[in-house]
Order: C-alpha cells, then sequence, then structure tokens
C-alpha cells in the first residue's frame, strides 16, 4: 500500500494528509472532515508510511500489514477496531501471525485497524506500481519520533 503524505497526529484523531510546510509548522487536512489546522514543532507527527510493527524477525512496514489485510478482506473493510482484545488478537495473529506478542498491545492493533477502515472507506488504499516504485510527488517533512513505544517508527537512513 502506498501510505505517502499520510500522518497521524498524537492527540488528535483519525488521520491527516501534508499539505504544506509551515514556518513553523506543516498544514495537513482531516481526511475523514477536510478541516484544515497547523501541527507546530511540538506535536508529535507520525507519517504512516514510516511505521512499522514489531515481529519475531525484522520488522514488518504498515504497508505491508495493510497489503495483507487487504488481501485477506479482499479490499473491504477489516474487523470493527471496538472489537473486544481477544477478538482484535486473533485477527490480527491471523494477518501477521509472526508479531511480536510481548511488544505489540491491543491498543496498537486497535489504532491500525482503525486507520485501514478509514483509509478504506475513503478510498485511499492505493497498490504499489509492479516496479516497487512509489508514485511521485511531494516529500514528508521527517516527523519527530512518536510517543507510541509499541508500535516502532523507523528513522530515516536506518
Amino acid at each position: 500500500m502506498v501510505l505517502k503524505d499520510i500522518l497521524a497526529i498524537s492527540g488528535e484523531g483519525g488521520l491527516f494528509r501534508f499539505i504544506a510546510q509551515g514556518k513553523n509548522s506543516i498544514i495537513v487536512e482531516h481526511l475523514e472532515t477536510g478541516k484544515r489546522l497547523a501541527a507546530h514543532g511540538t506535536a508529535k507527527v507520525s507519517a504512516l508510511d514510516d511505521i512499522s510493527i514489531f515481529t519475531d524477525g525484522e520488522d514488518m512496514q504498515l504497508s505491508d500489514v495493510y497489503d495483507r489485510i487487504w488481501e485477506k478482506e479482499s479490499g473491504q473493510p477489516a474487523i470493527d477496531h471496538k472489537v473486544s482484545g481477544d477478538e482484535l488478537k486473533d485477527y490480527f495473529a491471523g494477518i501477521v501471525p509472526e508479531y511480536d506478542r510481548d511488544r505489540v498491545y491491543v491498543s496498537d492493533i486497535k489504532k491500525l485497524i482503525s486507520w485501514y477502515n478509514i483509509l478504506q472507506k475513503l478510498n485511499l488504499l492505493t497498490q504499489e506500481e509492479e516496479s516497487g516504485a512509489a508514485p511521485e510527488g511531494e516529500e514528508v517533512p521527517s516527523a519527530p519520533e512518536s510517543d507510541q513505544n509499541h508500535i516502532k517508527e523507523e528513522e530515516s537512513g536506518a
């Protein structure tokens, strides 16, 4: 999946699209409401294409997890993120059987399922091109490291 320019902001509900770089902030647009706001330098902003999930081996990019959900659900919505924790863990284990059960919590699974369903509802889940290259466009500025310590955000250059 191509998750370019899609952002999560700690403390703000939903997902955002990067619009522009300001002097001390970035301008974002809420995907569901269309409202624009400035995310200042102190905001904890995470680009979805920089997020990965802890596994027993190498960490898995969120886009790869979303590819697996897309295939399992045939492009339809995933399970409701409000179901019980046990149901969420069972569902996620069916998608990513190798996920690290000690470092990925139910709250992490709930968040990524919620994000998937938002993106699916808005038809924003697009497959990468056959060559593996994402479509060209503006780059998202590097976001500060997330305060989530269970979903790992990769650092650029790693």
